[in-house]
């Protein structure tokens, strides 16, 4: 397994080789947006919900019985509001699941499941990769597939890392697993295909964005002095026109929530609303975010998968 470069002392002291071999370890290639979104839809819209729960305060080792409730919150009481709201839509979405988050919520994997939901790999305990070895990630990696798709009945064809933590092995181990797509980095707005070391790997990367996603507007720490700075309005605001950009540039909306903080009553009419304003706009295609890469890859021209 090829890593970069060392990177040891100062970064003004690197080689030129140094810090061009960080840079192109994992790069943007070429973009895969399409000419047309499937049904000739101007815009596609890729909802997902990282379903993290309990394990936000496990992966730290954590014993926090308070940050444990609040995860239990989101699959209590935040998914089923989630999931009834999507249902009375008829839209579906990508929920991407640590596996120990799964294994604590058995039903809540199968009923996004049967509501034709798509499930995705979100790594074992929420563990952040580039803390690890890669025989670790590695192994965590395969596990927590298997796991989903023991308890799904979906086999997962994309993984979004924990905390979009991204490791020197971390692109190794997606293609060694054949996953049709990523969902953890940010080079662009449009879906575009992963490079590993300047090769073209085949790989769809579906971009994400902080901006675009709700914990950073929401989340609490009392014990870190982490308040939320902005209410409801001013995050819908924000993702309202995130959402009216894509659709003037004919491109890919994405966006990503979390059942114990946009499940909240204060809160869930954010994405109710962003349905309706898509829908609005008449010419947009909601799809899973596996409907989406496996779009662009047959646009591009790929072998299906």
């Amino acid at each position: 397994m090829n890593a970069p470069a060392s990177a040891d002392g100062n970064p003004w002291t690197w080689p030129e080789e140094t810090w061009r071999g960080i840079v192109n370890h994992v790069r943007a290639g070429r973009s895969l947006k399409p000419a047309r979104w499937k049904d000739g839809a101007t815009c596609a819209v890729a909802l997902s919900f990282d379903s993290d729960h309990e394990t936000i305060e496990l992966r730290n080792g954590g014993k926090s019985y308070s940050r444990i409730s609040q995860g239990q919150y989101g699959a209590r009481a935040g998914m089923p509001r989630i999931l009834k709201l999507l249902a009375r839509h008829g839209v579906p979405a990508t929920f991407f699941m640590p596996a120990v988050a799964a294994m604590l919520n058995e039903a809540e994997i199968k009923a996004v499941s049967e509501a034709g939901h798509e499930v995705g790999i979100h790594s074992w305990i929420h563990e952040s990769n580039s803390r690890l070895d890669h025989d670790t990630e590695r192994d965590l990696t395969f596990r927590a597939r298997d796991t989903l798709q023991s308890l799904s009945g979906q086999l997962p064809v994309g993984m979004r890392t924990a905390s979009w933590d991204f490791s020197p092995w971390t692109l190794k181990i997606v293609r060694e697993m054949g996953l049709l797509y990523d969902s953890s980095l940010m080079a662009d707005d449009e879906p575009y295909e992963l490079l590993d070391g300047g090769e073209a790997t085949g790989i769809v990367e579906l971009p994400v964005e902080w901006i675009r996603d709700d914990a950073v507007y929401f989340n609490m720490d009392r014990a870190m002095s982490l308040r939320p700075y902005g209410g409801p309005e001013m995050v819908f605001d924000i993702f309202r026109r995130e959402l009216d950009v894509a659709f003037e540039e004919g491109g890919l909306f994405q966006l990503t929530m979390h059942p114990h903080h946009s499940g909240h009553r204060s809160r869930i009419w954010i994405l109710d609303e962003i349905i309706r304003a898509a829908k609005a706009k008449g010419s947009v295609w909601f799809a899973t975010h596996a409907e989406i890469a496996a779009y662009c890859a047959t646009e591009a021209g790929w072998p299906q998968r």
